[in-house]
């Protein structure tokens, strides 16, 4: 059976991450639950310091999700980053798509 018509393939079942600058962190809001990237920003580079995800939403890429377009958010402001957070360290240099980031 196929898609239905203007439906894609990648359509993602989770919300928009979205940057809370207020508190210095982006949010991912899945089944009631909040996933959060902790960051500061530094001399134009945004240093990530926490990342945290509920329990119930680890291991399903929650946290993947949340600092990719976190990562896409610095690229289009012109910002390098640096991983104080080990999660984001790792997700920078599994991902070399990511590697031009780096200050």
């Amino acid at each position: 059976m196929g898609k239905a018509k203007g439906e894609t393939a990648n359509r993602h079942p989770w919300g928009s991450v979205r940057d809370n600058p207020e508190f210095s962190r982006f949010e991912l809001d899945i089944d009631g639950e909040t996933a959060l990237a902790y960051y500061r920003i530094d001399n134009d580079v945004m240093v990530f310091t926490s990342t945290q995800t509920p329990p119930s939403l680890r291991r399903q890429g929650v946290a993947s999700e949340l600092i990719r377009n976190a990562l896409e958010f610095a690229r289009a402001r012109g910002l390098k980053v640096q991983g104080d957070c080990a999660f984001v360290a790792d997700y920078v240099e599994r991902h070399p798509e990511f590697q031009d980031l780096l200050p």
